[in-house]
């Protein structure tokens, strides 16, 4: 039987995921990110862990246990260690980077990225040219 005047989808939208992100140290407080806080599950190491001082294995096994994405400035040290595990993720974050200029491209790359395509990688958030 066919339903006149009706239609099916062409395409499934996008199932939204809510990542899970860890913010290191050297990030501002999560405050400053209010878009990707009303989207995404964000904790801070130092103002919401009370965790800081860690060296940066210590703070990618931590991301790693917590399965969050660590979100850092300092992307050359953790470069190394982002395919180390698949339970996370390291986004690096360009210091040139205004705070509400990091909200608005990580939240945007989040919202159109699977899990698969950043967990167990090294991502690179950096001014648009």
């Amino acid at each position: 039987m066919r339903l006149l005047g009706v239609s099916a989808p062409l395409f499934m939208p996008k199932r939204f995921h809510k990542y899970k992100l860890l913010l290191d140290e050297n990030m501002p407080h999560r405050s400053m990110f209010p878009r990707l806080n009303a989207l995404f599950d964000v904790k801070h190491i130092r103002d919401d862990l009370n965790s800081g001082g860690f060296s940066d294995p210590h703070v990618y096994d931590l991301a790693v246990k917590l399965h969050r994405l660590l979100v850092t400035y300092n992307a050359k040290d953790f470069k190394k260690l982002a395919s180390r595990s698949k339970a996370t993720g390291v986004i690096g974050v360009s210091a040139n980077l205004a705070p509400s200029q990091v909200d608005t491209e990580l939240t945007a790359l989040l919202t159109k990225s699977t899990p698969s395509a950043l967990q167990g990688k090294y991502t690179s958030l950096s001014e648009a040219a």
